[in-house]
């Protein structure tokens, strides 16, 4: 998951894209998305990239295939960006995007259950994991590394340190 549609900017169809992560080069990079409801990619339709720049702080704007005026653009709101996985630059050990984090079940070093990875919040000075607890309340953790022991990308499991307070839920 690399964003989602936030808007529509203009009369010719541009979408602005509220991107996830730690900058818009990934989406202003892509020649191909995948727009849909499904956070994970699993389903949606796919469109050509057309043109791709930088919005306000924290947005992209994207002029895509098919889209050729301000209500085709409003009607994408609320829809994600994804993107095959295969496009996306390969990142340094221990660095992860965000769609890989997201969905993955959380317990502590301890083997004890937490909750699921629902969305992850960008802070400044640490992204912050929103974990749907096994109690059915929420909380936040920050990414951290006193924090995050292991990060299983592909086994979709993260483990972390349990602090004083932690937990507490929100």
């Amino acid at each position: 998951m690399l964003g989602r549609v936030v808007g529509a900017h203009g009369l010719d169809g541009e979408i602005r894209v509220q991107f996830f992560g730690d900058g818009p080069e990934q989406i202003l990079g892509m020649e191909e998305i995948t727009l849909g409801a499904d956070p994970e990619g699993g389903s949606g339709r796919t469109r050509k990239v057309l043109a791709a720049r930088a919005g306000k702080p924290g947005e992209t704007r994207l002029s895509l295939a098919g889209v050729e005026d301000r209500d085709q653009a409003a009607a994408l709101s609320g829809l994600f960006v994804t993107a095959d996985a295969a496009e996306l630059e390969a990142l340094p050990e221990g660095e992860h995007y965000w769609f890989e984090l997201i969905g993955c079940r959380v317990e502590s070093t301890t083997g004890e259950a937490i909750g699921t990875v629902r969305e992850i919040w960008e802070t400044g000075a640490h992204d912050v994991l929103v974990i749907d607890g096994e109690d059915g309340r929420q909380r936040l953790v920050p990414t951290a590394d006193e924090i995050l022991e292991e990060v299983d990308s592909e086994g979709r499991r993260i483990v972390i340190e349990v602090i004083p307070g932690l937990l507490d839920p929100v």
